[in-house]
């Protein structure tokens, strides 16, 4: 029963635009309307009408090891008995910078904001400042926060929503960004042809997480690499949902692939609203007060949301078997539905990356936003409605990756894949 979540959901609506304060989260994609989370701890989440679910988002990627991690909830509680906020600075930004550029590959000096979106946007700023070029390309079915410069075929919620194209955004801005096909680098280099000289940045996520789990096709991320070093291009990677989640350097570590900067999220708060950017010296050293580019920023550097971030990363760190596990995981659950589905005769395609994957429901391998809009949209909406009931918690929205946790035992992923399998049987 979901009553409270219901009355909760009528009343929002008559104060808040759609009841919801991020598109996604209305249900409008999977039918039906958004449960109201109270309480979450390790694997779980609590409704506010007592439901439990096992859940696969974990606040859209931060929560690696599980809700209310111990260490990173003591951690907090000792940060808060100084004050909530100071507006200035604090020993701990100086030892969360000083993690950042030890543990991510690409960050020579960093700047902490308080969102993924503030991050990209800072990027972008900071990179046309860089080079005095205007132009930005970035890729089809990439979402990199909801900036102007971005909101173009924009991934996830604007998919989802079916306004890839949101209205508010100037012609102007629409000029300067160049799109292109992901996994698509002879249309890349034939852009930068055509705009020669004129391209102050690329940016897009290394794995994509916004049109689900989509991978990069082997050599694509060292082609865009060369291509960016070759024509003064300063490339950008959003890392906001692969940052320490697929390596402790993120995907760049993985991959072998180093950006000039790269943006990161809510994952260095430890899921408290939070972001950055960071790069090369002499391309940080553009950000006021030190160089040109003008970025600031009241709350950026909070101490609680540093306290939280700095005993995750911490914990990372210095537990680095985290990722053997977090893949373990990953591979039992993803391995696990490909078995129920192939014995169903289920018509589908699956992306996996370590803790991320996606379940599509098309026979497409998906590499693109044109092969991951083939899904079946109507058929996911139904399986994320028999899989809720049965107590997983999925991403209410089939353009978005999963993102599993630590706090994932034996028993959890037993409860998932008798999920799938009866929620398989329930809508075909």
């Amino acid at each position: 029963m979901i009553k409270k979540s219901a009355a909760l959901f009528a009343e929002a609506q008559n104060y808040i635009p759609g009841g919801v304060n991020s598109p996604v989260r209305a249900f409008k994609a999977v039918g039906g309307n958004p449960i109201f989370i109270e309480k979450a701890k390790g694997s779980y989440l609590y409704d506010v009408d007592g439901n439990k679910y096992i859940e696969l988002i974990n606040s859209w990627g931060p929560m690696i090891l599980g809700h209310a991690f111990p260490e990173v909830e003591k951690k907090v509680r000792k940060t808060l008995k100084n004050s909530f906020s100071f507006g200035a600075p604090t020993a701990m930004e100086v030892e969360m910078a000083k993690l950042i550029t030890e543990m991510v590959p690409s960050v020579e000096k960093v700047r902490m904001v308080n969102s993924g979106t503030e991050a990209t946007m800072s990027a972008v700023r900071l990179a046309r400042g860089y080079t005095g070029r205007d132009k930005i390309i970035k890729f089809e079915g990439c979402y990199h926060g909801h900036g102007d410069s971005f909101l173009i075929a924009a991934g996830s919620g604007a998919i989802t929503m079916g306004e890839p194209d949101s209205p508010g955004v100037t012609k102007g801005t629409a000029q300067d960004t160049l799109l292109a096909p992901y996994n698509d680098l002879t249309a890349v280099k034939k852009l930068v042809k055509a705009n020669k000289g004129k391209v102050a940045a690329l940016i897009l996520e290394p794995v994509a997480g916004n049109m689900g789990c989509v991978l990069p096709k082997d050599g694509y991320l060292q082609g865009l690499r060369e291509l960016c070093t070759q024509e003064g291009i300063v490339l950008i990677f959003d890392e906001v949902m692969t940052g320490f989640r697929l390596a402790p350097g993120g995907a760049q570590e993985l991959f072998g692939v180093t950006p000039d900067l790269t943006t990161l999220g809510k994952i260095i708060g430890g899921g408290m609203p939070v972001g950055a950017y960071g790069g090369k010296k002499e391309i940080m050293d553009f950000v006021s007060p030190v160089g040109p580019v003008y970025q600031a920023g009241t709350l950026s550097g909070n101490p609680i949301a540093m306290a939280a971030g700095f005993a995750m990363l911490t914990h990372i760190q210095e537990n680095p078997k985290i990722y053997k596990q977090l893949n373990e995981i990953g591979e039992e659950i993803v391995h696990g539905i490909q078995r129920i589905n192939t014995k169903l005769s289920v018509n589908y395609s699956m992306n996996h990356i370590g803790s991320m994957y996606s379940l599509f429901f098309t026979d497409k391998k998906v590499t693109d936003l044109e092969t991951a809009k083939t899904t079946n949209t109507a058929l996911f909406g139904k399986y994320f409605q028999a899989m809720l009931k049965r107590g997983i918690y999925l991403a209410p929205s089939q353009f978005e990756s999963l993102f599993l946790s630590t706090a994932l035992k034996s028993k959890h992923i037993k409860s998932i894949l008798s999920a799938h399998k009866k929620s398989i049987i329930e809508i075909m």
